[in-house]
């Protein structure tokens, strides 16, 4: 990052500048800040060690040569691990540093199926209960060494298994739990599928962040003729659960808000779970006016589509679909056709987790990428500063907007 880029970071806002230059620095760190990107997770953690470099290098503090600032300014903050298997499948946690006395970071991504393993000779792709296994070995070689354990986890694990529906089991809950005894002290996710699992853990850190700053510059940046208001714009809810997402988007930019509710056949069962019959959409008119569609995710897409479809049919002008995480478990093909046909005119999604090159390479998508936001994130909690203002971006929001309806970057 160069110094004009910090520079603009700094003067965004009056809160944003205070955020860095008063409250952060005057505030002596937890412990020395080290960086552990599990397996899959080496790229993001990347971008964010480079943007911790940066401002920690720039930053003026007369503080900075106390012993409490011990290895404040380092080249790099990330700390090796590694996760090596026996020939039977079973594995270990290896941390290849001294870790004593550090506020870790462990970053994981537990939807990159990209990663691999070998098991008595056969190669097996990575599931997520393989890299949640791996956290938790990383988190057992540095309990009791390090001051303190943060986790940072995008997609927060078993998150779609967030509630009991006859006899099943509550992965997500579990997992949280099991987490906060092995001496977790803060999970950060992002855009977690129900935030009402954080009472799983009532008494330990739990932050879930929505990229809806991030979306909204992307969409800004790459399409420079929109018309920002309600005559011209309307955020979409695919259905009930995102609803909030939808509302706070047209409350920010102004905007009319529309839904779909999904109706169900309750009296079958398909790949466990009850399947959609229609998509009823309640809401003013959407004709002529572009649409934003808001989710947490992208699964296979078929509800998504099936409602951009019906947007279409209702004579919306553009369709814009962003959601936080881009799973696409079944392909690009139906996107393809979806964006040939005129049907969508973007896809937006972040790089919190894996993405395949060939999604990166399409027409009609836009890659929202996280890495200065976390790197923020992480600098506050390790001044043990809050984060409330870096989760309501509000201002940041409202300050693009009026740069883009002024006709300068953004």
């Amino acid at each position: 990052m160069q110094k004009s880029e910090l520079t603009e970071s700094k003067q965004a806002g009056g809160k944003w500048k205070m955020l860095y230059e008063e409250k952060i620095i005057e505030t002596i760190p937890v412990g020395p800040l080290g960086l552990i990107p599990l397996k899959g997770c080496e790229e993001l953690v990347g971008k964010v060690d480079k943007y911790l470099v940066d401002w920690r290098n720039e930053r003026e503090s007369e503080h900075k040569t106390s012993i409490a600032f011990s290895g404040y300014q380092r080249d790099s903050y990330i700390i090796g691990a590694n996760t090596p298997r026996f020939g039977s499948g079973e594995a270990k946690g290896e941390i290849k540093a001294s870790v004593r006395g550090d506020d870790l970071y462990l970053i994981v991504d537990v939807c990159n199926y990209s990663q691999t393993y070998s098991l008595c000779g056969m190669v097996n792709h990575m599931s997520p209960d393989d890299h949640y296994q791996d956290l938790k070995r990383i988190i057992a070689a540095a309990t009791g060494k390090a001051r303190r354990i943060n986790v940072i986890m995008p997609f927060l694990y078993e998150s779609r298994q967030h509630k009991r529906t006859r006899r099943e089991s509550l992965d997500c809950a579990l997992a949280l739990r099991e987490l906060s005894a092995m001496g977790v002290s803060n999970i950060i996710t992002f855009d977690a599928h129900d935030p009402r699992v954080q009472n799983a853990i009532p008494l330990n850190g739990f932050e879930t962040i929505r990229p809806t700053y991030q979306f909204i510059k992307g969409l800004l940046r790459t399409f420079k003729d929109l018309q920002i208001d309600s005559e011209h714009m309307m955020a979409i809810s695919p259905d009930e659960g995102a609803t909030g997402r939808a509302i706070y988007l047209a409350n920010v930019l102004n905007l009319d808000m529309g839904m779909f509710y999904k109706r169900r056949d309750f009296s079958r069962v398909v790949d466990g779970r009850n399947p959609i019959v229609a998509h009823e959409f309640l809401g003013s008119s959407v004709e002529g006016k572009d649409v934003i569609i808001l989710d947490d995710m992208i699964s296979s897409g078929d509800s998504m589509l099936d409602v951009a479809r019906q947007l279409k049919q209702r004579k919306a002008k553009r369709i814009f679909c962003a959601a936080t995480f881009g799973l696409f478990t079944n392909g690009l093909e139906k996107f393809d056709q979806a964006y040939e046909e005129g049907i969508l005119d973007a896809v937006l999604t972040t790089n919190l987790i894996y993405q395949t090159p060939e999604l990166l390479e399409r027409p009609y998508y836009i890659n929202c990428d996280m890495s200065k936001y976390i790197a923020l994130v992480i600098d506050t909690l390790n001044h043990d500063g809050s984060i409330s203002s870096i989760l309501n971006p509000i201002e940041r929001i409202q300050n693009v907007v009026t740069k883009y309806k002024n006709g300068e970057e953004v």
